[in-house]
């Protein structure tokens, strides 16, 4: 397995940028995750990752050496499509071993590398079955088969388990990360879907327009957010917005929103008076029958041990998760307050972050 380093990765389509000036690293045996909406470059750049498409500039590094305009084939890379993409024709033990077969390689060492595979996907049962019968969790093994028996430096994988169903998206979380695991495998995986990313990454790419918005822990992305964009991506429901008028000076740890006043963490530096958004995390919301802070009961989703709350305020529309035991009828008028530890603030502007939510763990802020 091996590092792969992108650097200053950008991807014209004529007059369309599709990747802005891109940077990030993938250690040795590191799961990373490119997120974001359909259409944010995250596709494009694992295309070109893995020499499907060449970059109009930037350089690309596998192992440390410079890649960026290797074919496909010299690149020594997997790749696993949405769709599984195998010969119908063929049983299973036939699609896996294609690949070693072009390469012309020993009918010893394909049967071995085969076995092995089938041993580390737990299909060993279905090798001599036909595909067409064929789950869909155990075509996207399959699929996966034919990547590991490759042996390649890295796996490259373009939304693998968007074709399944809810259930076994879920399952086969479990068994990808689990795979990864077994194979110290470096992997850089692209999807839409942010539980897939939180569950499965150690780090991910947060795209957005052809740019990386944020590259971190799922941790650190979840808590501590770079713009409210990231904060709106990531989270179910996601982070909510209080929008108000103020200007800060440095050592402020004070909002004020109409006669509520709101503890932060302290501002660094001095903001000019403008739109800014207070973000908290529905989790980080609690009723608070003496809080200035108040708003009106929208509705309620009962969820089993939580429910999540709509307020409306005068400030913006939030949604608190709370406890199932707590009453709360629509219509009702509650005060909210905060964890000021755990609030992030944003110019509305651009979205970008004046100063994040801190921690336990964090060394940034």
């Amino acid at each position: 397995m091996a590092e792969i380093r992108v650097e200053d990765l950008q991807k014209r389509f004529g007059e369309f940028v599709a990747v802005k000036r891109s940077s990030f690293t993938v250690a040795d045996g590191e799961f990373v995750v490119l997120l974001g909406p359909s259409g944010c470059g995250k596709t494009t750049t694992l295309r070109m990752i893995a020499g499907l498409e060449l970059p109009t500039s930037g350089r690309i590094l596998l192992g440390g050496d410079d890649v960026t305009f290797h074919r496909a084939g010299e690149r020594d890379i997997a790749f696993v499509f949405q769709l599984f993409a195998l010969y119908p024709h063929m049983n299973v033990r036939q699609n896996i071993a294609f690949p070693l077969k072009c390469q012309g390689m020993s009918r010893s060492e394909v049967a071995r590398r085969v076995a092995e595979a089938g041993r580390i996907l737990r299909i060993e049962h279905i090798l001599d079955k036909p595909v067409s019968g064929l789950s869909g969790g155990d075509r996207q093994r399959v699929a996966l088969g034919r990547a590991i028996v490759r042996e390649p430096k890295c796996f490259l994988m373009d939304e693998p388990l968007g074709a399944l169903d809810s259930e076994f998206r879920h399952v086969m979380c479990g068994e990808l990360r689990g795979l990864h695991d077994r194979l110290k495998a470096t992997t850089v995986y692209v999807t839409h879907d942010q539980l897939e990313a939180m569950s499965m990454a150690d780090k991910i790419a947060v795209m957005n327009k052809g740019v990386i918005e944020q590259y971190a822990t799922p941790q650190e992305i979840y808590q501590r957010p770079v713009s409210m964009f990231v904060a709106d991506f990531i989270g179910s429901p996601s982070m909510n917005f209080l929008r108000f008028q103020s200007a800060l000076a440095p050592g402020d740890d004070v909002v004020s929103l109409g006669e509520a006043r709101i503890g932060i963490p302290a501002i660094r530096e001095a903001v000019p008076a403008a739109e800014l958004a207070l973000g908290v995390r529905p989790e980080h919301i609690r009723f608070d029958d003496g809080s200035s802070l108040r708003g009106e009961v929208y509705g309620t989703e009962y969820l089993g041990t939580t429910q999540i709350v709509t307020v409306d305020t005068a400030f913006g529309q939030v949604k608190a998760r709370t406890g199932s035991d707590i009453r709360v009828a629509d219509g009702s008028h509650v005060g909210l307050s905060f964890d000021a530890a755990r609030l992030s603030l944003f110019r509305a502007s651009d979205g970008g972050c004046i100063r994040s939510a801190l921690y336990e763990g964090s060394t940034h802020g």
